[in-house]
């Protein structure tokens, strides 16, 4: 069986350079192609899933919805918030540049690049915090961050992968997960057993998807990316 992982194609504010995070944005004309050619590279590869997951973010369920026309099929689609992007607390919104000019470029990349260091945080009246976003409405008051290292976004993300997710791949199926940068690396992290200091390295390209192939005892046959 497969697992496909696939980050959504260039957003807004990825193309601005901005902190992102759980701020609903759009994708670009080239994240809509990207996320084009990701449908039309797994439709030339043959692939056939049985389940999708996504995060209630519309860059990634844009992108998995404009993948899939191109692969022609309908697919059962999950929706769930543990696969969202990272929350980047009070750095959601600004731009990267003048954040390392703020702040300056060692502590902006420790806040991007340490595994259990959150940027500095929300307040609970800031019109950003999650809990005024009715796609989180059923969420508890500890279930919605102010701010999150990846340490905590690996952590939802993974219980979310145990308990949803690797039940499909336990039964045979072919599952596609379309997510975000960190959401995605956590996964990766967990399959592949990487350290915390290693998979600070791991670059997670837009649009590209990653494949894993399993035996029947999920053991790694291969993994690797396609595109056109």
């Amino acid at each position: 069986m497969i697992l496909v992982l696939l980050r959504h194609g260039e957003s807004t504010w990825n193309k601005e350079n901005r902190f992102t995070g759980w701020t609903d944005v759009e994708l670009t004309e080239k994240g809509k192609q990207e996320a084009r050619n990701a449908g039309i590279s797994m439709k030339n590869k043959g692939f056939i899933f049985d389940v999708a997951f996504t995060s209630v973010l519309k860059r990634a369920t844009d992108t998995l919805n404009l993948a899939l026309e191109e692969m022609n099929y309908k697919l059962n689609i999950k929706y769930s918030w543990k696969l969202n992007e990272r929350h980047y607390g009070a750095l959601q919104g600004l731009n990267k540049d003048e954040t390392r000019k703020k702040y300056g470029d060692e502590q902006v990349h420790i806040w991007r690049r340490s595994y259990d260091v959150k940027p500095p945080a929300l307040e609970i009246n800031d019109e950003r915090y999650p809990g005024n976003d009715i796609k989180y409405k059923l969420l508890t008051k500890d279930q919605l961050p102010l701010s999150e290292s990846l340490k905590n976004t690996l952590k939802r993300t993974i219980e979310y992968y145990n308990s949803d997710i690797i039940q499909y791949l336990k039964n045979n199926k072919n599952v596609l997960v379309v997510a975000h940068g960190n959401s995605i690396r956590a996964i990766i992290k967990h399959i592949e057993k990487i350290s915390d200091e290693e998979i600070m390295k791991v670059e997670i390209p837009t649009g590209i998807p990653y494949v894993y192939e399993f035996d029947n005892d999920l053991n790694i046959i291969s993994k690797y990316f396609i595109e056109e």
